[in-house]
């Protein structure tokens, strides 16, 4: 199946109360780990690459080309949005649609809000032009991301209907208490915010750092209109964990592939984890 952009999707699983999950890739062998755990639980999914990372992992052409080839070589059938993560200006949402992403953020959350909305209006405008989905974000996320240190600033609701109804976006990511990076304690989200903002904008609402956070809370976030969440520490950490795991049992080991397969193997388990929590399976 060609890649697709997530308005769809997204519009199908606000209206059928589940979520489609994000999940970044942080190496290759991540995407054939994410790409088969949707498969094999027949849900819809949406790999991202984060805005930061893109160079890392060979530039945005690369990033789009390898997805092909790997939905394409594991005969995937379930929708798959490419995402880029993030976006830190229009130009580079433009380079990710010009290689073949199927669905761009545009954070302009540091922005104020007159920029943020006039920026978001020039991705959304050539974004239609191909028919890529667009996320903008209000408010700010807390912990770590892009190796920066932020603290937590709830989305305001009129400027969440400001962004949606003069940006023009597919969905909306409003900062309302999660963050990006492990928790420090039990996660406390605006359910009252979040109810309203829902309400008010009427489009699918995204939750970044959707790590970590507990199920009775996710599932309250799936019925307040939460048709997209994001997720990737959990999957670093199992990762990570997988792979020490394997180098403390045997300190003579040295086959990459030994070693990274475990790894590999620990991104997929979680992948499936999530979306049986997210309650995507079979939603296609």
């Amino acid at each position: 199946m060609p890649l697709v952009p997530m308005k769809d999707m997204l519009i199908a699983a606000k209206r059928g109360r589940y979520a489609v999950g994000q999940f970044n890739i942080n190496g290759f062998q991540w995407a054939q780990a994410i790409l088969e755990a949707a498969e094999e639980e027949g849900a819809p999914v949406i790999v991202a690459a984060s805005d930061r990372l893109v160079d890392y992992l060979g530039g945005f052409r690369t990033i789009a080309a390898v997805i092909r080839e790997w939905a394409d070589a594991l005969s995937i059938t379930v929708p798959v949005a490419l995402h880029l993560d993030h976006g830190r200006c229009v130009e580079r949402c433009r380079q990710a649609i010009d290689a073949g992403f199927t669905s761009v953020m545009f954070d302009g959350s540091h922005e104020p809000i007159e920029d943020n909305i006039n920026q978001t209006r020039q991705v959304v405008d050539y974004a239609r032009r191909y028919l890529v989905s667009v996320e903008g974000e209000i408010g700010t996320v807390g912990g770590i991301e892009d190796g920066l240190v932020g603290g937590i600033s709830y989305a305001d609701p009129d400027e969440c209907v400001r962004l949606v109804e003069e940006g023009g976006i597919d969905a909306l990511a409003a900062a309302l208490g999660s963050v990006h990076g492990p928790y420090q304690g039990r996660p406390k989200l605006g359910f009252d915010e979040m109810r309203k903002i829902a309400r008010l904008t009427g489009v699918p609402l995204v939750l970044h750092g959707g790590s970590g956070i507990p199920n009775d809370q996710i599932q309250k976030v799936i019925t307040y209109g939460h048709a997209k969440i994001n997720v990737n520490t959990e999957c670093v950490q199992a990762w990570a964990r997988a792979v020490r795991q394997v180098l403390n049992q045997d300190d003579r080991l040295y086959d990459p592939q030994m070693i990274l397969t475990a790894g590999k193997d620990a991104v997929r388990k979680k992948v499936k984890e999530k979306i049986r929590q997210f309650r995507a399976v079979r939603k296609v």
